[in-house]
């Protein structure tokens, strides 16, 4: 896709219009159907068959008018894959780690001797303490799940990671996974633009977000949540992409301005909703989630295009270095990009799935649609650089 083509497809408004919710299909394909009992096995059997666990497709997949009438997820059903069994210590990372509970209780559900015991903190509290931990040849964690690619760098570039096997790294894109195989995305968030579509329309928002500070249109009316862990990524990404001098300079322009600070990306995406501001900086999912509570809202989405405005990150898995449970470790990542596993993240996150067969959800452009910036998201790693940086701002 080039040209305006594909221009107007990464910026386009999503809008749910007059679309009714809808219940989300169960059991399509038979996925997680079960059968007729059988041990599964951890030889590479169905791996559904065990125990009380008899899930469907909808017990992965989330339901509302964003996901109303989706086809069955393509990629590798669990039903593929060798049963979870055993016990996996996970140390989960960020504010968006709650959700991704749901889905290891389904696991749980599915595989009655399978048990993740999990530590959840703070990504870069989680790196930190793996890396010390793994410098006293200490560390209790099998695998490191977190929502920012920054943090799982950080323990690669540690030493502390095991390196994925290929059945898991040649599911996902290279540009969503680590150039050296120690750690894989598993759900990508994009930068964007929501706005107010009763205030301002799409060609309202610049396609750099280096000349938003010149927008008349947006001038007293933006937000931005800058303690937040997807923010500060972005302008580490800017920091990459433009060195620390424009960054700064972006960031004192920004408040020049009249940005207003909000605490978190979900507030401000509300706050475009409810018309208390005209545009903002957030996550995608933030709208999705507003679109799908409050169905006739007037708040649409706007990409930026090749810059930092238009990061791309993940989260992702790594295996931690001297884990005893490598092989249980390995399978679990397997399932965590399973179809039914990506349908979740697509369906109940509203993030991007990693894998080809799944479809994001509403009327987002595909990832291979957007315009990210030609980043290595390892480099994201340098968030203490980029907190100092908005010290100085003034921002923090």
């Amino acid at each position: 896709m080039t040209g305006r083509n594909a221009t107007q497809s990464r910026r386009r408004f999503l809008a749910l219009g007059g679309a009714t919710a809808a219940t989300a299909l169960a059991g399509c394909s038979g996925l997680l159907s079960g059968g007729d009992g059988g041990d599964g096995g951890s030889d590479g059997g169905t791996g559904t068959g065990t125990g009380a666990g008899q899930l469907s497709l909808s017990d992965f997949r989330g339901s509302g008018p964003l996901v109303a009438q989706r086809d069955a997820p393509g990629g590798t059903s669990i039903e593929e894959l060798p049963d979870l069994s055993g016990e996996l210590t996970l140390y989960l990372g960020g504010g968006e780690g709650g959700l991704y509970l749901d889905l290891i209780e389904l696991f749980e559900q599915l595989y009655p001797d399978f048990t993740a015991n999990h530590r959840r903190q703070p990504s870069s509290d989680l790196a930190n303490r793996i890396i010390e931990e793994n410098a006293a040849d200490a560390s209790p964690a099998d695998v490191f799940m977190s929502i920012d690619a920054g943090s799982l760098g950080a323990v690669a570039n540690a030493g502390a990671t095991a390196s994925l096997p290929d059945e898991v790294l040649s599911t996902v894109p290279e540009a969503y996974q680590d150039s050296e195989g120690r750690w894989v995305g598993i759900a990508g968030r994009a930068r964007a633009i929501p706005y107010n579509t009763n205030q301002i329309s799409d060609s309202d928002i610049p396609s750099s977000v280096q000349d938003f500070p010149e927008a008349a249109a947006l001038e007293n009316s933006m937000g931005w949540a800058p303690s937040y862990g997807a923010f500060q990524s972005f302008v580490t990404a800017m920091r990459l992409i433009r060195g620390d001098d424009e960054t700064m300079s972006w960031l004192q322009a920004m408040q020049d301005h009249g940005i207003s600070t909000y605490d978190d990306e979900f507030r401000v995406s509300n706050s475009c909703a409810d018309g208390e501001l005209a545009a903002g900086f957030a996550n995608h999912y933030y709208t999705l989630r507003v679109q799908s509570a409050r169905e006739s809202s007037p708040i649409g989405l706007a990409f930026t295009e090749g810059d930092a405005g238009a990061l791309v990150n993940v989260s992702g898995l790594e295996i931690i270095n001297g884990t005893d449970n490598a092989d249980l470790a390995s399978n679990f990542v397997r399932h965590v990009l399973s179809a039914e596993a990506q349908e979740f993240f697509a369906t109940r996150t509203f993030a991007y799935p990693m894998i080809p067969g799944v479809e994001p959800v509403g009327d987002l452009p595909r990832i291979d649609e957007l315009n990210p910036p030609d980043i290595n998201l390892t480099e994201l790693a340098d968030v203490a650089g980029t907190v100092d940086l908005l010290r100085d701002a003034g921002v923090l």
